[in-house]
């Protein structure tokens, strides 16, 4: 019998192999490869190996997750900075955020967090053996990222104040809460909101191989009840009653992965809906999707993962009462256009924001628009008679006794009217708003009108009172009046919250006719931040930043902390505190990687939350 061939040592190449799988920014020594791509390596045997021997090597991968276009592939999977958008959707913001998958330890950290998960510790064996399948993965990430369920890496916060941990805003990347998590024994990182976590879960996604954006949808509805309708209450002072769970945010981030859905079909191929915000549970557990957005845009909410409170979230209708009482309410406004506007993403290859509203629905008010809200309506078993409730026996109740007891407006209007903005409204400075009132009929009018000025989240939950008065306005036939109001630093400037949000709200009540609900969102600017790099910047030559801000404010600032990172910048955030008043910051970076990179720039102090800038910088290997 002949000798078996035995090998003596495996060359992996890991030079040549990292170069052509594109794995080469991870900082390991390991052999990284991805999936569905050839790779080579040098087997070494004890023995000559004759001519007549046989040996039979089988290496199988699952490539679901492969993009056809090279230039996606680098935004989604190689891509270690971005851009997150918000703020409101007549005003919107972009925010530069470090994703920083190539980072030492983020792959084994992204590692680490699967072998945390429930499923994990349930069954070990299984888990393993699922992580070939990015619908599985995606899944359990989604999970994993919030804190809810399993000592997750954020822990969510709305409300109260941040000291024992950090403001959500003033996270810059994702790079150092993870890395936080990690050295801390997987102890959950204080506090997140919605753009961290999806931040973060871009960045374990990509560093996994899994094709990643982060998503932001303007107008977003938390339909806690999945009836595709948002009720909002307010009394008869116009403010804000907490009688539902329902919200309309002004905006709210998730994430998209694109794999292929074996389990529903080839047609829901593509974008893939993750969010790891605890809003809901899902089977049990905080976590939501993959929802595919071809199933969103055609209604098919039935279909896993969490389609159907997607789909609320960028379709349901709004409807605003005025409650007077138990046993009395007025429908003073209803729009089923509001939800789910400007859907932002970045573009491939730069900063600017991509509208992908048409990936989520068809046109508003369109025809197929309406089919496709009506056949959602019906695979959810709502009702939309009198307003869209569940057809379960406590719903049915409840919606026979609302309808007892509401008002809903009869013929046309009578008055109309707008709120608006004087000038851009700045941090700093008094806010001039003008309300414009007409009347429609030639019939003399006399309106009450009751205007109160709120600091909101970004979630629009009221959290402190700044201004409140009301007056009657006497309208001649036909006749428009503008009423010039402000609301002044000094009365602002102590309620605002750190979102610097201020929802104002006119209810205007009419004798003998529709009451007029109008509300402005109003978000001030921050400070300018001007960010200088001197000298060219190359692979591990030092060079000088600069940075300065204008102050808007007639105080001094001062006990101000700026913080900096970037991938291939800076190795670890850095912090600089300073206590003097001057406007310019310097610091030093040594770039450690080449190619296109981001540099992010936080300075917060205690009359600002942040204020944040960034510069794009190309790094040479030589100068």
């Amino acid at each position: 019998a002949q000798p078996s061939l035995k090998i003596a040592n495996i060359n992996w190449q890991s030079k040549l192999n990292k170069a052509a799988h594109h794995t080469s920014d991870y900082s390991s020594t390991e052999v990284i490869l991805r999936r569905g791509q050839a790779f080579t390596i040098s087997l070494n045997f004890q023995t000559t190996v004759q001519p007549w021997d046989n040996f039979t090597f089988i290496a199988s991968t699952d490539d679901d997750v492969y993009m056809a276009n090279e230039k996606d592939r680098q935004e989604y999977v190689l891509n270690d900075s971005g851009i997150i958008f918000h703020g409101v959707e007549k005003y919107i913001q972009q925010e530069a955020w470090n994703y920083g998958q190539f980072e030492e330890d983020i792959l084994d950290i992204s590692l680490a967090i699967l072998d945390r998960s429930l499923n994990h510790r349930k069954d070990p064996s299984i888990d393993v053996s699922n992580r070939n399948n990015p619908i599985y993965v995606s899944r359990v990430i989604s999970a994993m990222v919030n804190s809810n369920d399993e000592k997750g890496v954020v822990e969510g916060k709305w409300n109260g104040k941040y000291r024992s941990g950090t403001n959500p805003l003033h996270w810059s990347g994702s790079v150092t809460i993870l890395r936080k998590w990690y050295r801390r024994r997987y102890k959950p990182v204080r506090y997140g909101q919605c753009w961290v976590f999806a931040g973060v879960m871009c960045t374990v996604l990509r560093s996994l191989g899994i094709p990643t954006r982060v998503i932001t949808n303007f107008n977003s509805a938390h339909d806690r009840n999945i009836n595709l309708s948002i009720d909002k209450y307010i009394d008869i002072s116009g403010k804000t009653l907490h009688l539902t769970e329902d919200s309309v945010w002004n905006f709210h981030v998730w994430n998209e992965s694109w794999f292929i859905r074996r389990d529903l079909g080839s047609f829901y191929d593509g974008w893939q809906v993750l969010d790891a915000t605890p809003q809901e549970v899902s089977k049990g557990i905080f976590q939501c999707g993959p929802a595919s957005t071809k199933a969103i845009k055609e209604g098919d909410v039935n279909l896993d993962y969490d389609s159907s409170f997607v789909f609320a979230a960028v379709n349901a209708d709004c409807v605003t009462w005025i409650h007077y009482s138990n046993k009395r309410k007025e429908r003073i406004y209803s729009n089923t256009r509001k939800i789910g506007k400007f859907i932002s993403t970045k573009a491939v290859g730069t900063n600017s924001r991509v509208d992908v509203t048409d990936n989520y629905k068809y046109p508003e008010g369109s025809l197929k628009e309406r089919q496709v809200y009506k056949k959602a309506l019906k695979l959810l078993g709502v009702s939309s008679t009198g307003r869209r409730t569940k057809v379960t026996r406590r719903r049915r109740r409840f919606s026979v006794a609302r309808r007892q007891n509401m008002t809903v407006p009869t013929g046309k209007p009578t008055v109309s009217g707008k709120l608006n903005l004087d000038a851009s409204p700045v941090i700093g400075q008094d806010i001039l708003l003008t309300l414009s009132l007409r009347n429609l009929i030639t019939d003399f009018k006399t309106i009450k009108v009751k205007l109160s000025a709120s600091a909101v989240l970004y979630t629009r939950k009221p959290k402190t009172e700044i201004l409140q008065w009301s007056r009657s306005i006497q309208l001649g036939s036909e006749e428009v009046k503008e009423i010039p109001f402000k609301i002044s630093y000094s009365q602002y400037k102590n309620a605002l919250m750190d979102d610097r949000k201020i929802l104002v709200t006119a209810l205007c009540e009419v004798r003998q006719g529709n009451s007029l609900l109008m509300e402005k969102d109003i978000l001030l600017q921050d400070p300018f931040l001007t960010i200088k790099v001197f000298g060219p910047t190359v692979v591990h030559k030092a060079a000088n930043v600069q940075v300065t801000f204008t102050n808007p404010l007639s105080e001094t600032v001062t006990d101000c902390v700026l913080r900096a990172e970037g991938s291939g910048l800076l190795k670890e955030q850095l912090q600089i505190k300073y206590v003097n008043h001057s406007s310019t910051i310097e610091f030093e970076i040594i770039p450690y990687k080449s190619g296109t990179r981001q540099l992010q720039v936080d300075l917060v102090s205690n009359h600002f939350s942040d204020i944040k800038g960034f510069v794009m910088l190309d790094v040479t290997l030589v100068q």
